[in-house]
């Protein structure tokens, strides 16, 4: 066998962006929301099914948490242990996730710089890759009237920034009101602008780790500030949370729109394999050889021909490393010389 050695121009690395919708089926929107029927003390979260939860082909989308930095809106694990509830646990564990810091609370901006409270909409991770892709998120949650003057629609503002913000989970956007990623203003009581609210951004996009904080006190504003009058609990009550949870899911329930993509990069190493002329033109099948050592063709004497079906790839020590298969055998004799490019995905 013989080795042909490749240098450094022959390697080429290329970094390509791949996106792919985000829900079961392959829908890039989900218009239909479920969730189980079945409900315990406790309930840390809510859980969004694309169909019924009874069905065999029903797969969690994205679940719905509320947090609050006290620990109201749900019962306490102990009445002898104040505020440590739920509600509490679920803020600090999205609080030291995001900020990084256990004693800072979420800033939404405008008058809502220290939010007590947060929603969290985490899309299940079996959903995307390797992370959501801004400008795709589209959010349209519905006041308990339905009708349009209680309707907002959420994006995130990443095409109107020019400079990206990082958290300690990655990169970070706000939620306004908008669609695809850009901002639209909308003249309401209080001077709405840009669309944030009087109670500053609607929340925060993680596309990184996959989560949405929303901000509860511009939800439950009322439609004429640019909320839709989300009801929130502060009960210390088990059926507090699951109320909370709740009543964003009908707001998103109502509206029947939750689109967004994934994004991943492939990258690639391209190797460019190149054949010479004078190279690899005579078989090493020790089937074209007779007992008595002479070619089994004499036609291969003076002409000698091989056919290219596979590039193995080989360190310094001759080591095979990888196989390349040729989607059809590639006729190769001394007037022919062949240019092989070989893809690396990683």
């Amino acid at each position: 066998m013989s080795f042909v050695s490749l240098n450094a121009s022959d390697f080429v690395v290329s970094a390509d962006s791949i996106t792919s919708t985000l829900w079961t089926g392959n829908n890039p929107t989900l218009n239909q929301f479920f969730t189980s029927s079945t409900t315990s003390s406790f309930n840390f979260y809510l859980d969004v099914y694309q169909t019924s939860s009874l069905r065999s082909d029903a797969e969690v989308q994205f679940s719905i948490a509320y947090g609050e930095n006290e620990g109201s809106g749900s019962a306490p694990f102990n009445n002898l242990v104040t505020g440590s509830s739920p509600s509490k646990v679920t803020y600090g564990q999205f609080r030291t996730l995001v900020n990084g810091d256990e004693n800072t609370n979420f800033n939404f901006g405008s008058n809502n710089t220290s939010s007590r409270d947060i929603y969290v909409l985490n899309v299940n991770r079996a959903r995307y890759k390797e992370k959501l892709f801004p400008g795709t998120f589209n959010l349209v949650l519905s006041g308990s009237d339905g009708t349009n003057a209680a309707r907002i629609q959420l994006t995130d503002n990443s095409k109107d920034v020019t400079t990206t913000t990082f958290s300690d989970a990655g990169r970070v956007f706000d939620i306004v009101s908008g669609t695809n990623g850009s901002a639209v203003t909308t003249a309401v009581t209080g001077g709405i602008t840009a669309g944030y609210t009087p109670s500053g951004s609607y929340g925060k996009f993680l596309p990184d780790v996959g989560l949405l904080v929303l901000n509860p006190r511009a939800l439950s504003l009322s439609s004429s500030l640019g909320g839709v009058g989300l009801s929130l609990n502060d009960d210390l009550t088990e059926t507090a949370l699951i109320s909370n949870n709740s009543a964003l899911f009908e707001s998103i329930k109502l509206a029947q729109t939750f689109s967004m993509n994934s994004e991943e990069t492939i990258t690639s190493d391209y190797i460019f394999v190149r054949v010479r002329n004078s190279e690899f033109n005579y078989t090493t099948n020790p089937s074209m050889i007779s007992g008595s050592g002479e070619f089994v063709y004499s036609s291969l004497i003076n002409n000698p021909q091989t056919y290219i079906t596979t590039i193995g790839l080989y360190n310094d020590a001759n080591e095979l490393l990888s196989v390349a298969k040729l989607s059809k055998p590639l006729v190769k004799d001394f007037t022919k010389e062949a240019l092989v490019r070989v893809k690396l995905d990683f």
